[in-house]
């Protein structure tokens, strides 16, 4: 008897996914991923099986991804350390070698042998891969130096469509082809997944973060906005509830719906199965912008 409740419970979720599941088919969906939810192997399990499950019932999924730890990791073990400058790592010479190794390597690969044991079909493209992402060396009013840092100045999304279209999952690593120098850059992947999203004219953008969204008073998840408008973002921004390194991820946000992306989520990379659970659920996770 309990097998068959269990059962009938599995049948019932699968039904009340079916209207979210004919909302998203053929629609474009990135993901942004990074932090604990790539560090953490359960969580990174229940990311990778969600991405395969959204690909199977017909959702064009797009990972964008970083690899912060894992670069320190590898500075760390060469006897560099890592600096950074306003929340972004400075990026010498020889550490934009180290971060165009890490990610268009080894993070990108480890991604993409995951989807494939989970049984999708990952494909692993890097930032400067047909011109996908090409960036000038990023400057700001400060004359703040960062590096080999890039500010994204056109995206080119023909490689990723094309491997969605043969069925491909895109797991894009966040390197820049320089085009106002003979270098690659590195770039916050927040910013690329907005502007791959605003490129690709994706349905949905998600930034899975470590903290459960926008919160009133960080120190009070009851506090969570779970929804918001664009234009009411200022005023947030005024009365300094965005704040911190929560400024540039609500940036995001509001530029890929302003651009065209119908919804944007900040939300918890903690919480398993996050990604179905806002796509195919009446609960969702996070704050979503629109």
């Amino acid at each position: 008897m309990d097998t068959q409740l269990d059962a009938e419970l599995r049948a019932k979720i699968l039904v009340e996914a079916l209207p979210f599941i004919q909302k998203y088919y053929g629609q474009t969906v990135v993901v942004k991923y990074g932090g604990n939810a790539m560090i953490n192997e359960e969580l990174k399990d229940a990311v990778i099986h969600d991405l395969v499950l959204l690909n199977l019932v017909g959702v064009k999924v797009v990972v964008v991804h970083g690899g912060g730890p894992e670069i320190s990791d590898m500075l760390k073990k060469i006897g560099k350390e890592s600096r950074f400058v306003n929340g972004l790592r400075y990026t010498d010479r020889e550490t934009m070698d180290i971060v165009q190794m890490v990610l268009c390597g080894k993070v990108n690969k480890d991604l993409v042998t995951l989807l494939e044991k989970a049984g999708g079909r990952g494909v692993g493209l890097g930032g400067m891969d047909g011109g996908m992402f090409q960036a000038k060396r990023l400057t700001d009013r400060t004359g703040t130096d960062y590096g080999y840092v890039g500010d994204i100045v056109e995206v080119n999304p023909a490689p990723v469509i094309d491997m969605l279209e043969k069925g491909y999952i895109p797991v894009v690593s966040t390197v820049a082809q320089g085009i106002d120098d003979e270098t690659n850059y590195n770039i916050n992947a927040d910013t690329a997944a907005c502007k791959l999203a605003v490129a690709l004219g994706a349905k949905k953008l998600i930034l899975l973060t470590d903290v459960r969204g926008l919160m009133l008073d960080p120190e009070d998840e009851s506090t969570l906005l779970r929804f918001l408008k664009v234009s009411e973002v200022p005023k947030l921004m005024r009365d300094g509830v965005i704040k911190g390194g929560m400024i540039p991820k609500v940036d995001c946000c509001v530029e890929a719906v302003r651009k065209g992306v119908e919804a944007a989520n900040i939300q918890d990379g903690r919480v398993k199965h996050s990604i179905l659970i806002e796509l195919l659920s009446k609960v969702g996770v996070g704050t979503m912008f629109q």
